[in-house]
């Protein structure tokens, strides 16, 4: 096995172990016939710390949770993969922060789904791409972003029964930690990108030397 298929491998082993254990609350839930909400999030209410660790394994629903489990899957294994050192420390970070900015100040109603590690996977891979000039995370990002339907609108409340708190949180928690664990992971290229710089700065200067009569006389 290659070490570049070994690292993806192992990339992907958080992401899905936590979609596993997400998949197998929903199956609870299904087989208990119960919504499982009194285990989401209760702003400023005691009975609502619990919410801070199992809210982002509740979801109200099989529509809800698979609109989750695409971008949690993408966007942990990319930060995982990319960033493996800032990985360890900022996704729980992102996870716990989150939630407890929420609980101190989202709107009193219970607060439910993993939308909230999403954003600030997102946010953390986006502006981590950004400050490190990786081209890779900002793409992933953005064809993530594409596909789950516009993460900026999701910060705002547009839409009745949805927890615009945790998104925003999750953003604002993902860019303050990519700021923070900026020097960490430093931008690496790897083999197959040095090859093509170096085929682009050969092919250059094959079009450069045919473009110039001085070199072509002295080729002669």
């Amino acid at each position: 096995m290659s070490e570049e298929r070994k690292k993806f491998l192992d990339s992907l082993k958080v992401p899905v172990l936590f979609l596993f254990l997400i998949l197998i609350i929903e199956l609870a839930k299904y087989l208990s016939n119960n919504s499982f909400v009194q285990f989401g999030i209760l702003p400023r209410e005691i009975s609502g710390l619990m919410g801070i660790l199992t809210a982002p394994l509740i979801h109200s629903n099989i529509e809800h949770l698979f609109s989750n489990a695409v971008p949690l899957v993408v966007l942990g294994t990319s930060i995982y993969y990319f960033y493996p050192e800032s990985a360890k420390i900022a996704i729980p970070i992102i996870y716990l922060s989150t939630n407890i900015l929420v609980w101190l100040f989202a709107r009193e109603s219970y607060h439910i789904g993993a939308s909230g590690i999403v954003y600030g996977l997102a946010s953390f891979l986006f502006f981590s791409g950004i400050i490190k000039k990786d081209k890779r995370a900002i793409t992933l990002t953005l064809l993530t972003s594409f596909l789950y339907g516009g993460l900026v609108i999701g910060i705002f409340p547009t839409k009745e029964g949805v927890s615009w708190e945790s998104h925003l949180y999750g953003f604002l928690t993902g860019l303050i930690l990519a700021i923070l664990y900026r020097k960490k992971d430093p931008f690496k290229k790897y083999d197959w990108e040095e090859e093509e710089l170096e085929e682009d700065i050969r092919n250059l200067e094959i079009s450069h030397k045919k473009g110039n009569p001085f070199e072509e006389n002295n080729l002669n």
